[in-house]
């Protein structure tokens, strides 16, 4: 069994990976122990955005590499240790009996080489489901440069892999990441996306991957700016299939000359994620979101900066927009936007009705009219101002966990 100095560098070590949250696995228990069922792991964040729920843990953090963000790299002088897969295994099987986890994140610092790393990550989630019968959710990390077939061997016994992008362009990371080149991080997702597509298309009775692949980018540690993240994110999830691009503000964890000294900061990180929200569920392209030079506005949400631009859309009439035109309408979610859709064939809606449908009106009011009626202001000047005031007071106040605020700042909703 692991002792705990060595489980304490591990799982500290292994904290700063973002892109650790489970869904759509829908690996049912076939006589061992375990269910990772399609909703996903139940989930309990801390306060720096753990997932609690899964053991978070790396293999080793004895790295032959030398990011320069990273706090495992190979010339800081800190303690290091390391896992056998029959420890990892034993110590997952350990706490899910005692109720502490549903399921295990494993990661590593590439020990050795990027082939003996892997290989021990696949042996260790073989032991999981082959000895011991381990039908939990378990997202596995890639380890770029390894042997094609060991990534599509982990991808079998896996729920969900990641690869992390972590820097936004190749200049970056020959910059920071010299051992890493965007091709030795885009081959192996695209070639697991490829697969996995043959395997749905033929119904092969394996599994391969079937909670998909994720990847994390850190914002601020390089100088590209959101219009350019944005793009690679659209690009990621069209050529890729992955099923989240996480964001992770920069921290100076580690100091060095080629880094900044001051962190990214979390409201950029927020813009991002909830520019990302536009992408996958609203209709935006990452061409309409932002400029490809250009960062996304602090002052305002993606979605208003958006709908300031293009005033020539706006006023949209609610009783008779179709559901693409009402899902720009900032203050108008998805579920606000199905409502109406289903509530007009009943009744002509007004104010009212849009209020009782939790439509957030101090923003949807300058940017739709209900039955004609319009209550908000027409200078684009003064619209700025009013939601530019609104960002200011929800931000200053503490959310409740039962508002409507705190659900959709969880959920990205706009």
């Amino acid at each position: 069994m692991i002792d705990e100095a060595r489980l304490k560098i591990l799982t500290e070590g292994a904290k700063y990976d973002v892109s650790c949250s489970s869904s759509g696995s829908g690996r049912k228990n076939e006589g061992g122990i375990g269910n990772g069922f399609a909703a996903g792991c139940c989930h309990s964040f801390t306060p720096d955005g753990r997932c609690i729920s899964l053991l978070k843990i790396l293999m080793s953090n004895d790295c032959v590499y030398n990011c320069k963000y990273c706090p495992n790299r190979c010339d800081l002088d800190i303690p290091r240790a390391s896992a056998t897969p029959e420890e990892i295994a034993e110590l997952t099987l350990d706490f899910y009996k005692r109720n502490y986890i549903e399921g295990l994140f494993l990661s590593s610092a590439v020990e050795k080489s990027p082939n003996y790393t892997m290989e021990r990550l696949v042996r260790t989630v073989k032991l999981l489901r082959n000895r011991y019968g381990f039908y939990g959710y378990i997202h596995l990390k890639g380890i770029p440069r390894a042997d094609g077939e060991l990534v599509r061997e982990g991808a079998k016994y896996a729920d969900r892999m990641s690869y992390n992008i972590e820097l936004p362009s190749e200049r970056s990371l020959k910059l920071l990441a010299p051992q890493k080149s965007k091709e030795s991080l885009l081959l192996p997702m695209r070639t697991l996306f490829e697969e996995r597509t043959a395997f749905r298309a033929e119904k092969r009775k394996e599994r391969f991957l079937p909670a998909g692949q994720t990847t994390q980018m850190i914002v601020g540690a390089s100088p590209e700016p959101d219009g350019q993240i944005v793009r690679l994110t659209q690009s990621l999830y069209r050529t890729m299939g992955l099923k989240r691009v996480y964001y992770s503000s920069y921290v100076p964890i580690v100091h060095d000359s080629l880094l900044p000294d001051l962190p990214a900061g979390q409201l950029r990180e927020h813009r991002l994620y909830q520019a990302d929200w536009l992408l996958r569920f609203y209709g935006f392209t990452a061409e309409e979101i932002a400029p490809e030079n250009e960062n996304l506005p602090l002052d305002l949400d993606p979605k208003c900066a958006w709908a300031l631009r293009n005033p020539q859309f706006f006023p949209v009439e609610v009783n008779r927009a179709p559901l693409e035109a009402l899902l720009r309408v900032p203050g108008v979610g998805g579920r606000s936007a199905q409502k109406i859709i289903e509530a007009r064939k009943y009744t002509a809606l007004t104010f009212e009705h849009l209020k009782k449908m939790r439509v957030v009106l101090k923003r949807a009011r300058h940017f739709l009219t209900a039955g004609g009626k319009f209550y908000g202001a027409k200078d684009e000047r003064e619209i700025r101002a009013l939601l530019t005031a609104g960002e200011r007071n929800d931000s200053a106040r503490q959310l409740s966990l039962f508002s409507g605020a705190a659900y959709a700042a969880l959920t990205g909703e706009l």
